[in-house]
This record gives C-alpha cells, structure tokens and sequence, in this order.
C-alpha cells in the first residue's frame, strides 16, 4: 500500500508542474504587445476579413514590431501616412454630411466631428515631419573676437558698475571749492603737494 501511494503522487507532481508551466505561457501570450493588438484588430476587421486567422494577424504583427525594434522606422512611416490620409477622408465626407444638415444641431454636430478628424489628421502629419527629420538641439557659443592684445570679457559684474555708479554720483569737492561753493580757510594748514616740494611748508 505505501509503494502504491509514493507511485501516485509522484505522477501527480509532473501534471501539477505542468499545468503551472501552461498558465505561465498564457499569461505571457496575453500580455505580449504583439497578441492584444492582434486580438483587438481582429475585432474590428472581422467584417472586412472575416477569413484572418488570428495566429496569422499575431505572426505578422510580431514581425513588424521586430522590425521597428531592430531601427527600420518604415513600418510606423506607413502606419502614420495610412492614418494621416484615412483622417482626411473622414474629414471631407463628415464635412459633406453637415452640408446636407439643415437643423442648427445636426450641422454643428457634423462640422464638429469634421473638424476633429482635420485636427487628429494635422497632428498625425506633424507626427511623421517629427519622425522624419526630428529636431536637434542647436547650441550658440559666444566668440570672443579681438584685434593685437585687447581683450573682451563677456562676463559683467553688477557689483563693478554699482560701484562705479556710486563713485560717479559723488560731487567734486575740488571744484566745488573753486567754484565758491564753499569758503576757504585760510587759518588751516594746507597740506603739502608731492609735485612742489620745495614749496612745502615749514612751520605752521
């Protein structure tokens, strides 16, 4: 009896393995990119191509994604073209339909969708320009030009012109006394001029 007993379960174990093994691999087809695009695109073409397999719209899907992964980008070139030019469509025949309208609320309804579907088919166009030649970033250097040995600084320094602001503002005193705008005293002692000398004063 415990022989036989060792004997089932050790055949249960394999089939429970396996049966782990099976819902890993759905699990992964289910959430693969390539599967719940097929299986929604099947969905919507059923009426158009009923005769698709879905095993076949998933190789094909699988395919194109590798391509695009491996850097050719004319897949996804195709797909927004395709789109671009499917939006117009439905732009002018939505266009055409509120033209026929003649309640204030149908036309306004129709012209709306219209001019979404214009809207959507622009945006997918900038979509291709982008992806067809995308944007660099352009980066200006500033060059610093000068002739023998000047040189140019391009940096400049508030506090510098704060302090030649404060030192232009300052009156001239020696001017001012010139000028007689305040009185000399002529019982001060002037100091004596470096540049004169032998004019210097000897005693007060």
């Amino acid at each position: 009896m415990t022989t036989k007993a060792v004997t089932t379960k050790k055949k249960k174990a394999p089939a429970k393995q396996d049966k782990q093994t099976e819902s890993v691999r759905y699990a992964k087809i289910s959430l693969s990119a390539s599967t719940m695009s097929a299986v929604l695109s099947a969905d919507f073409s059923k009426s158009m191509f009923p005769d698709v397999e879905l095993a076949d719209s998933i190789s094909a899907l699988s395919e194109k994604i590798t391509t695009i992964q491996n850097g050719d980008m004319q897949p996804i070139e195709a797909m927004l073209i395709g789109q671009a030019q499917a939006l117009q469509t439905m732009f002018v025949s939505l266009g055409r339909q509120a033209v026929t309208k003649t309640g204030l609320q149908q036309y306004t309804a129709f012209m709306n969708l219209a001019l979404k579907a214009q809207s959507q088919s622009r945006a997918t166009i900038q979509a291709l320009i982008e992806l067809k030649y995308p944007k660099q970033a352009t980066f200006v250097k500033q060059a610093n030009i000068s002739n023998g040995n000047q040189q140019v600084n391009n940096v400049t320094s508030t506090h510098a012109h704060a302090h030649a602001k404060e030192n232009g503002n300052q009156p001239n005193e020696l001017l001012e006394v010139n000028n007689g705008s305040e009185n000399m005293d002529a019982r001060t002692v002037q100091t004596t001029s470096r540049a004169y000398k032998t004019m210097a004063t000897v005693a007060t």
